[in-house]
């Protein structure tokens, strides 16, 4: 059984372009420096994060075990479905009727759903379990939670 994450799922709908703008002078993340207002261009997250809009849908992580990864609990994962589950990516599948977040592993021409976290052990996926993968994650969404 996997019970170590819950997944809200949510359609990606890009019903009109929004640019916002993207300034040209890069900030430093060490001592701060004087800020110039050159905006470089107009950007699109959409341009940049969504590379299949029909087969694309983001989902909410709840639980840690893909910490290790920079998937962490609250997050917002981007998925793409026109992407396969190659060896080494992580992706969202149902095991057994469960929904999880975990990074593929073959080995000896095995399937395993590794979790980026040690509290979690890793699982192999037999022809016995109900198994289908629904997408391979592209980016991960972090919300700022320093004020």
């Amino acid at each position: 059984m996997v019970k170590n994450i819950k997944l809200t799922i949510y359609k990606q709908e890009i019903t009109k372009k929004l640019s916002l703008p993207l300034f040209s002078s890069r900030i430093k993340a060490g001592f701060p420096s004087p800020a110039d207002d050159h905006i470089e261009q107009k950007l699109d997250l959409n341009d940049y994060l969504i590379r299949h809009p029909a087969a694309t849908f983001f989902v909410r992580v709840e639980g840690h075990s893909m910490k290790n990864a920079g998937i962490s609990d609250g997050d917002i994962l981007i998925v793409d479905r026109a992407l396969p589950p190659e060896d080494g990516k992580i992706i969202i599948a149902i095991l057994n009727g469960e929904f999880t977040v975990k990074r593929v592993q073959i080995r000896d021409k095995k399937l395993f759903l590794i979790p980026e976290n040690p509290r979690y052990s890793p699982m192999e996926v037999t022809e016995e379990m109900d198994f289908q993968v629904w997408g391979v994650v592209t980016y991960t969404i972090h919300a700022c939670t320093h004020s």
